[in-house]
């Protein structure tokens, strides 16, 4: 591919999805620079939204290192600014609702949350989720990033809470995160082939026999988030905005995110 057809894009994503990220970036024909932001924004949406429109909005020209004379001329894709900056996030609690494009296109995934991009489309997400109500997800990312339910979060949340809040609360709020739990009655482990996979899948399979849920795994897809990096944005699985454009949340249409009406 010449330095024409290749693209630069500006790639900002969710720590839970790290691994994820870095593997289709390596895979994408076009040059990535990555920015990833803490796990667990989306908890706090207009958080998420004031973090995003800040990435998106931050120079598009990238700092451009001191070099010898005689290499001025020779043109770097890295070094110039960006076609588009690409979203590794879903709506995430409407987290992505009420984004701004800047100077470039921005491009976010029509999906509800991480669990799409984890799987390859949204159909597959939908399909499993009418079959089996009642799924907590487990990955590799989310395993690294944050305590999943089972006995060790069961026991560092509890330790957590009578340092904090003392003996009596502590006990009231393990009912009230034990009546959460009951909401929930499988636990899926997606499995994108990482090397560390079969000891998140034990690890996993454990939390569910702690929880007496019912375990199962599927295997993770990239083919989303790959075309998502390789430029291949279509209308039904893409929203990708113009500079200017705004974001906004269609809840009640499969695409999930559209452009703001005027």
């Amino acid at each position: 591919m010449n330095a024409v057809e290749r693209k630069h894009f500006k790639v900002i994503a969710c720590n839970v999805l790290r691994r994820e990220t870095y593997l289709c970036a390596a895979r994408s024909p076009h040059v990535t620079d990555i920015v990833m932001l803490p796990q667990g924004l989306h908890d706090q949406p207009d958080l998420l939204r004031e973090t995003l429109q800040r990435e998106i909005a931050s120079p598009l020209q990238p700092h451009r290192r001191p070099r010898a004379d005689m290499f001025e001329t020779i043109p770097l894709d890295a070094e110039r600014p960006y076609d588009a900056v690409l979203l590794v996030y879903a709506l995430c609690s409407n987290g992505a609702a009420g984004l701004k494009a800047g100077a470039c296109p921005l491009v976010i995934p029509r999906a509800h949350d991480c669990m799409t991009l984890l799987l390859g489309s949204a159909e597959r997400y939908r399909t499993y989720f009418e079959r089996h109500p009642g799924t907590y997800w487990y990955s590799s990312g989310w395993l690294e990033t944050c305590p999943m339910p089972g006995k060790l979060r069961y026991e560092q949340t509890l330790a957590y809470y009578r340092k904090t809040y003392g003996e009596d609360n502590a006990q009231y709020l393990m009912e009230v995160e034990a009546d959460w739990y009951r909401n929930y009655r499988r636990a899926a482990y997606i499995d994108w082939h990482f090397p560390h996979a079969e000891a998140e899948k034990t690890f996993t399979r454990q939390c569910a026999d702690e929880l007496k849920w019912e375990y199962d795994e599927l295997a993770g897809d990239a083919s989303l988030m790959q075309r998502l990096m390789d430029g291949a944005w279509s209308d039904k699985e893409f929203l990708v905005l113009q500079p200017g454009e705004v974001s906004d949340a269609d809840p009640a249409k499969d695409c999930i995110l559209k452009r703001r009406e005027l």
